[in-house]
């Protein structure tokens, strides 16, 4: 292999659920995950909205009964969504590309049920379940926050007994996006639309909640700009 094939970046091919247009980026927070990993990476690569409605012959022989998102990797099919971010993390490594994974354990598990939560109260049909649907939600978010303004150990001054200090970091595990981030928040991110898209109901708590993690996590992301770049704010199929 020469000098110039090791430098060039794989062919790389991601495949999102298209949004209620058919064609723009949809809401899916697994496909603006995977986004988010390879636009961090920094490596080219083309993205391929697919309307499930009119799902194309060649994608159907592509991936037969898998559902976006998934991605072709120098040909080759990937399609589950844990396994490609394994994947991806060993396969565009340091020096060339930054590693992406997480040093605290915590920071993985940080939020990880409140998309849940939130699926649970925002289908509910049961009007005698919102009151206790609602606080689990809530309950969850608090203690996002409360991790968010927590130090982590490295921020923590070993000659300062045991006392607790509040985070400076801009992101879930310090100073730079993991795949932690990648992870929650477009989840977060689909939680935050749907309150604001609701108006106002008896979930104003868990809305505000939701904003002010998001806002105070995304000034520091510089405005928010990463946000809805990372989120689905890209129109063309090939990201450069």
């Amino acid at each position: 292999m020469t000098s110039n094939e090791e430098e060039k970046d794989p062919d790389i091919e991601l495949f999102v659920k298209a949004g209620c247009d058919g064609e723009s980026i949809g809401n899916c927070p697994f496909s603006q995950r995977l986004f988010m990993i390879l636009w961090l990476k920094g490596v080219v690569f083309n993205v391929t909205t697919v309307d499930l409605k009119r799902k194309p012959a060649d994608l159907r022989n592509l991936a037969p009964g898998t559902p976006p998102p998934f991605l072709t990797f120098n040909g080759e099919v990937r399609t589950d969504v844990n396994k490609i971010e394994e994947f991806l993390e060993e396969m565009l490594a340091p020096p060339k590309y930054p590693k992406l994974a997480a040093k605290n354990k915590e920071s993985n598990a940080a939020g990880n049920d409140i998309f849940a939560k939130f699926s649970a109260y925002i289908k509910n049909t049961k009007p005698e379940a919102n009151a206790s649907l609602e606080n689990g939600l809530l309950k969850t978010l608090k203690k996002l926050d409360e991790f968010l303004n927590s130090a982590l150990p490295d921020e923590t001054d070993s000659d300062g007994a045991g006392e607790e200090t509040q985070s400076s970091r801009k992101y879930l595990d310090g100073n730079e996006l993991t795949l932690a981030d990648c992870n929650l928040l477009p989840k977060l991110h689909i939680v935050k639309t749907e309150f604001t898209t609701c108006g106002p109901t008896d979930v104003h708590d868990a809305e505000e909640q939701t904003n002010s993690i998001i806002r105070v996590k995304t000034d520091r992301w510089g405005g928010g700009g990463h946000l809805s770049d990372c989120t689905g704010a890209v129109s063309s199929e090939e990201h450069n």
